[in-house]
Order: structure tokens, then C-alpha cells, then sequence
């Protein structure tokens, strides 16, 4: 091979790799989809769920875990875009709980996914309770992606090694290679770390330990969800910040300002 030649393929090579991409306009019909709720359809400006979720590496042939859907703003977009090729597990609410709120929260979603069978009839639906100790919500090395959106925090505040415990599970849960998709409020260094993590917000440092400890390997992170207006500093901790308004009426100028809070959103990788 001459040197001219060598030359080129290098330079076509690097202009490849600096080339945004391939769109995936699979994901972006699911975002686009008339049947996500309107409310969370406004907050697309906030989430990125299209960037999150292709930062991520989310293919439609996979199986996805999401552990935690809660209202299920990510179920919408995952549930239609796994539907024809993939597989998506709820980790959710236990429903036989003793908690009054996991038993609503099970059955909320419940009705939400027999609402509309022409997306969410294959959605397989397991319990997922660190707080009562079960973790069995996908079979050993089963996942290509488990993914979770602003739980970390719930997890730290169950006690005492619950959210161990589920780095744990994620970790037993993903195939060889399989990813583990963070995104949590950040709490920013310079802040002491709340042991029960009353505020909402995390350290990154302490969700990155949390993951090795699993036996993660960090792979990249990403700015996509980051907000430098947010000081997590918020009298109501992350729930003073907009959707919630936890304050009500007091401030609500200056959080409406600062907008949705300031997230990590990492990627780990299982050897």
C-alpha cells in the first residue's frame, strides 16, 4: 500500500468517525407517538429522551429493563418502540405490598398499560421492591440495557445497602456486555452527601462507587440532562424545582426560572 493511499483511508477514516450518528427514526416515531400523555410530551424540552436514550445505545431488538417506571413517562417511549422486535420488562411496584402506595402505584400502572393493548400488550410487568428485599424481576445475564430515571435517591432513603442491593441485582440482570442507564438529580460536590438522600440529589462520585462496587465498568458520561442553573440547594430539596412545585406558590418565579433540575446521566457497561 502506498503512502498516498494510507494516507486517504486514514483520512476518510476520521472524517467517518466525526460524522453525527445514523438517526434512529424508530425511536423518534415513538417520541412523536400520539398516545404519550400530554403533560409528559411538554417536558421532552427537560428529559431529552431521545438523546438519552441513544447516548444509552438502545436498539428495538433488545431486551429493556426499566426498574422504577413510576408514572411511566420513559414506559410511553419504550413500550411502542420494543414492541415489534424487542422486549420490554416493567420492574415496578410490588401489588400484594403492605404500603398502601406501592399497591396504588402497581395498579395505576396496571390500568395504564390495559388502557391501550395497541402498545403496551406485550410490556411484561415483574416486582421490583428494594425496600422488602425482591429483586427477581429479570432472569440472570437476560438484558441487553437496564435503565432508570431519577431513583437513585429512593433507593439510598429505603436504607441501609437497598441501593447496593440494586446495583447488585442490574448487574446479575445484563448479558456480558450489556449496559446499566443512569440518569439522577446531582447534588454538586462542594455539598455534603445526605446519607438517606432526603434532598433528591446524589452525589455522581457516590453513584459511580456504587456501580463498581457491582462490578461495572464506568463507559461515558453525558451532559445531555445537566441544568448549571439548578444549586440544589433548594429549601424542599429537588421536589421545590418545576413539575413538582413542592412549595406551591412560594418562589415558584424563580424555580420556573431555574427550570428541571441539574441530572448525571451515565452509562455503565458489564464486562
Amino acid at each position: 500500500m502506498t503512502k498516498k493511499l494510507t494516507l486517504a483511508l486514514a483520512a476518510c477514516a476520521a472524517l467517518m468517525s466525526a460524522l453525527p450518528a445514523q438517526a434512529d427514526e424508530a425511536l423518534k416515531a415513538a417520541i412523536a407517538s400520539p398516545h404519550r400523555t400530554p403533560a409528559n410530551v411538554v417536558r421532552d424540552g427537560a428529559r431529552h429522551p431521545y438523546e438519552t436514550l441513544s447516548f444509552f445505545g438502545i436498539k428495538p431488538g433488545q431486551t429493556v429493563v426499566e426498574l422504577s417506571p413510576g408514572g411511566g413517562w420513559y414506559t410511553e417511549i419504550l413500550a411502542p418502540y420494543l414492541r415489534d422486535k424487542g422486549q420490554l420488562i416493567l420492574a415496578g411496584d410490588d401489588p400484594a405490598s403492605e404500603q398502601a402506595y406501592f399497591q396504588r402505584s402497581a395498579a395505576r400502572m396496571k390500568a395504564k398499560l390495559e388502557a391501550l393493548p395497541a402498545v403496551y400488550d406485550k410490556v411484561q410487568v415483574s416486582v421490583f421492591a428494594p425496600g422488602a428485599g425482591k429483586f427477581d424481576y429479570a432472569k440472570p445475564a437476560s438484558a441487553d440495557l437496564v435503565l432508570t430515571f431519577r431513583n437513585v435517591h429512593n433507593w439510598i432513603s429505603a436504607g441501609e445497602g437497598k441501593a447496593q442491593a440494586v446495583f447488585n441485582s442490574a448487574f446479575a440482570a445484563l448479558k456480558p456486555g450489556g449496559v446499566f442507564g443512569v440518569v439522577e438529580h446531582r447534588r454538586p460536590v462542594a455539598q455534603e452527601q445526605d446519607a438517606k438522600a432526603s434532598s433528591g440529589y446524589v452525589h455522581q462520585a457516590y453513584v459511580i462507587k456504587l456501580a463498581e462496587n457491582a462490578g461495572f465498568k464506568l463507559a461515558a458520561s453525558s451532559e445531555v440532562n445537566a441544568n448549571p442553573k439548578d444549586t440544589a440547594d433548594h429549601e424542599g430539596g429537588v421536589w421545590s424545582l418545576p413539575p413538582t412545585f413542592g412549595l406551591k406558590d412560594k418562589d415558584r418565579a424563580r424555580f420556573e426560572a431555574i427550570g428541571e433540575s441539574d441530572r448525571m446521566t451515565l452509562k455503565f457497561v458489564k464486562p
